[in-house]
């Protein structure tokens, strides 16, 4: 048995590196390189449901999604500030044409140029950009933890330009009503699987903090009214805020015990500065904005490892890969089976048809093994009568005609139950 092989099996049960093996949603390559993960086609099913999902919620929110490259001039990162502060956890730059270049490892600077591709008054904000963005960090090695912790990553990002801290107050209040629909939607209970922590800049600390302490004050002193009028809990965090303003984090514990963030909502009052996003205000003077970062699920493929730890590997039906597994019991029944497989495939449920010739018992162990909400059992009582035995995580259902079993889990899908 391999190095790595031997390491996973030594893992807890539910830690997402053993079931993501066992359920064959991703694998790391050496030859790929370190904290690069490989999606299969499972586990991609996993991602774009999950993508679709966010996109297709933010969308209804006043979001505007857009797509920006991965890479760009070393110099926007430079005039970000992000290349000073976070040079060490970026990828050296690429020279083309005799200009350097950077894989890019947030999606800010981007975002800030398409606000500034026209000009902007009152009437636009706030401007909701969002962006499922593919970034690159370069984590150390010891660092790299499944898909908690990569090098290349999806963020469900965006920026929300404000006119004033008033405003930004209410998007960064709104960005949390968010967050928390996303959470009772996956049944995550705030207190018990996420919990809020207000990370906070040190004032003192003028080389990995923007010096203006009446900014830094009135920005955590915005984030902390936020948290109070909305009476949740929260624990405060010296100098964990970024750069460029304090945060509010979202934060959960993996198998390992080991806290991250999930999520994060960021008030910002430099980047205004530094790219001159401005607007024209109703008295027709050209004012300064404000920027709240957001990202609602965070990075897809971390959200993904504590979602396999919540469900332990069994997702809901919307969700699962494979959401019904049609068991034909002998070859006799196979026609029907894959008339069957057909019809609910033509619905658009993600149905398999097992092959395999081994025996019922083996098969629907099988479909308990790979953590399936539904399997179809199909033998000579179902053929002769033109219905179905259902078999699923609660019990067993028969009798049950195709039409009727495509109608429940349609229902069952749409509802995200």
């Amino acid at each position: 048995m391999e190095k790595a092989e031997q390491e996973i099996d030594k893992l807890d049960k539910n830690d997402h590196r053993r079931l993501g093996k066992e359920l064959g949603l991703f694998v790391f390559s050496d030859t790929v390189g370190k904290g690069l993960p490989l999606w299969t086609e499972r586990g991609t099913t996993i991602r774009r449901e999950l993508e679709r999902f966010i996109v297709d919620e933010e969308i209804r929110r006043g979001y505007k999604h857009v797509y920006t490259p991965d890479i760009a001039k070393l110099e926007l990162y430079e005039k970000s500030g992000h290349y000073p502060y976070y040079q060490d956890s970026m990828y050296a730059p690429i020279e083309i044409d005799k200009e350097k270049y950077m894989l890019r490892p947030m999606t800010c600077p981007h975002h800030f140029e398409l606000y500034l591709s026209a000009p902007r008054s009152y009437r636009d904000l706030p401007m909701r950009i969002a962006e499922l963005a593919k970034l690159y960090r370069y984590e150390q090695s010891g660092e790299l933890a499944g898909l908690v912790r990569l090098r290349s990553f999806c963020l469900a990002d965006a920026h929300i330009i404000c006119a004033d801290a008033e405003q930004a107050k209410s998007e960064v209040s709104l960005a949390l009503d968010l967050i928390e629909f996303i959470a009772d939607e996956f049944k995550l209970e705030q207190g018990k699987d996420y919990w809020y922590r207000l990370s906070l800049g040190d004032r003192a600390d003028t080389k990995k903090y923007y010096k203006d302490n009446r900014a830094w004050d009135e920005a955590e002193q915005k984030l902390r009214e936020v948290l109070k009028e909305r009476k949740a809990h929260f624990q405060e965090a010296a100098n964990e805020a970024a750069f460029y303003g304090p945060k509010i984090d979202i934060q959960m514990k993996d198998a390992r015990g080991q806290e991250n963030t999930a999520f994060t909502v960021q008030y910002d009052f430099v980047m205004p500065k530094r790219f001159h996003l401005n607007y024209v205000d109703r008295d027709g003077q050209e004012k300064e904005g404000v920027v709240v970062h957001r990202s609602s699920i965070g990075a897809v493929e971390r959200f993904i490892a504590f979602l396999i730890e919540h469900y332990a590997g069994a997702f809901p039906l919307w969700l699962s890969p494979i959401q019904i597994r049609v068991l034909p019991i002998g070859e006799a029944h196979r026609d029907y089976a894959e008339q069957i497989t057909n019809t609910l495939k033509q619905a658009g449920i993600r149905t398999e048809l097992d092959t395999t010739n081994e025996t019922l018992g083996k098969k629907i162990r099988q479909t308990k093994v790979d953590k399936l909400p539904y399997a179809i059992v199909i033998g000579d009582k179902e053929v002769a009568e033109n219905k179905l035995t259902v078999e699923s995580r609660h019990g067993k259902l028969e009798n049950v005609t195709v039409e009727k079993l495509t109608a429940d889990l349609l229902t069952e899908i749409k509802e995200r139950k």
